[in-house]
């Protein structure tokens, strides 16, 4: 079968609805289910929870950002969740936001491809049974793990600009990016084999996360994609920006700017309307469908559909319920 799967953002923090999310995706036959970590819940401890209501669905952070902990707590969580789920988890990386690092993690925002590089070479070498390496020599020689993870651990990491995407082309095993306009999705797999090459390894499992707003009230559904939008360009820092500017729809990225002057709003001017189908799955089950398939049709392998914080958890069935039928033979 065709795989896909399911993801939460940070701003869902909602405890009973997270769980009721992965029961039903594991019920209606998705292949996998992921949280995000921001500034609620630790990803671990709410993925333990999942691990104990579910038994067929892999689970991941989608994903866990890099300034909060180190490789060793990230290696020890993964370990933990792998014997947790009868190795059903993986790990999902990336840098986040400089809010997150440091609003939250009090931590500066310095050099984030190396430090998402450094982060998963480090957490590869523990997971993998080997010492860390040592950043500077001291009295105290390297460790490793006590215990190891019951299965190897799938690795993805998040990336959109250029020097990360090549980046995770050399040490991903699935790539992640999230918010990436479908048509330059081409341009950025380019980047992805280039490192994938450069490193002398296959290229990473293509798997990108697209925003849902599947609704039966297109006025609905059309204020759900506006909000995934206008928020991440106005509230979430420069990156989706200039990714978007990048790849040639900076016209539209100002628009959006300038009709939502604070994070209040979620106005799309008509001028900027393209970039709901560059940016998610949206309209009635039948037009989310034929969305998705665009995805597939530029190399998409394993897409995850992020649902959006904050709805009912009718809204939320309905999205994973019209989105099933994609998941058939390959």
């Amino acid at each position: 079968m065709r795989e896909l799967a399911v993801g939460l953002t940070p701003m869902e923090t909602r405890r009973d609805v997270v769980l009721h999310v992965a029961q039903r995706a594991e019920q209606l036959g998705y292949g996998s289910f992921t949280v995000a970590e921001g500034w609620g819940h630790d990803a671990g401890v709410l993925l333990a929870e999942v691990a104990s209501r579910t038994s067929r669905i892999r689970i991941g952070t989608g994903v866990l950002n890099v300034w909060g902990r180190s490789p060793a707590t990230i290696a020890m969580m993964a370990t933990s969740l792998s014997e947790a789920t009868g190795g059903r988890f993986f790990l999902g990386l990336g840098v986040g936001s400089p809010g997150l690092a440091e609003g939250f993690h009090d931590v500066p925002f310095d050099e984030p491809v190396a430090r998402l590089a450094g982060m998963t070479r480090q957490v590869r070498r523990l997971v993998a049974g080997e010492r860390i390496q040592q950043s500077r020599p001291g009295e105290v020689g390297p460790l490793k793990l006590a215990v190891l993870p019951r299965s190897e651990v799938q690795i993805d990491l998040a990336a959109l600009g250029p020097r990360s995407t090549r980046m995770a082309g050399e040490l991903a095993d699935r790539w992640v990016p999230f918010l990436l306009p479908v048509s330059g999705a081409g341009t950025s797999i380019g980047l992805l084999e280039e490192g994938a090459t450069a490193a002398g390894r296959h290229r990473p499992i293509i798997a990108p996360s697209v925003p849902l707003a599947v609704c039966a009230d297109p006025a609905q559904s059309l204020e759900i994609a506006s909000w995934w939008v206008a928020f991440y360009l106005t509230s979430m820092g420069p990156l989706y920006r200039g990714t978007l500017q990048r790849l040639g729809h900076g016209a539209a990225v100002e628009e959006v700017l300038a009709a939502n002057p604070t994070p209040r709003t979620s106005e799309i001017p008509p001028g900027a309307r393209g970039l709901l189908d560059e940016l998610t799955v949206w309209g009635d089950p039948d037009a989310g469908r034929a969305a998705l398939e665009r995805w597939y049709s530029v190399g998409s392998e394993q897409p995850t559909l992020i649902l959006p914080p904050g709805r009912d958890v009718e809204t939320l069935d309905f999205m994973l319920e019209s989105m099933r039928p994609l998941m058939r033979p390959a």
